[in-house]
């Protein structure tokens, strides 16, 4: 059994360092005007509009092919799908 008092913080005995031996780049927080203030949802910066999951097993070499042409092409996976489907149903028109 774990013996609590050694779980409890242990109390420096080192004093804190000189005042210009500390780093100026810590500054503290400018206070926020609360009613000009509106939090920015990140996720609204990734949302697209697709709503269904589309989940299928590849292979690892097919895997590591989409996600080098979405990185390179700075899309998402399903754009890159969704771009590859185009081109099928273009080519399979024509023939």
């Amino acid at each position: 059994m774990a013996n609590a008092e050694l779980l409890k913080k242990r109390k420096s005995n080192l004093p804190p360092p000189p005042v210009d031996e500390i780093s100026d780049n810590i500054h503290p927080r400018q206070p926020v005007d609360s009613a000009s203030y509106e939090r920015i949802d990140a996720r609204s910066f990734r949302r697209t509009g697709r709503t269904i999951q589309f989940n299928i097993r590849v292979t690892p070499a097919f895997d590591m092919q989409v996600r080098e042409i979405a990185q390179r092409e700075r899309r998402t996976l399903a754009e890159v799908l969704e771009r590859a489907m185009e081109l099928y149903g273009q080519n399979v028109s024509a023939i």
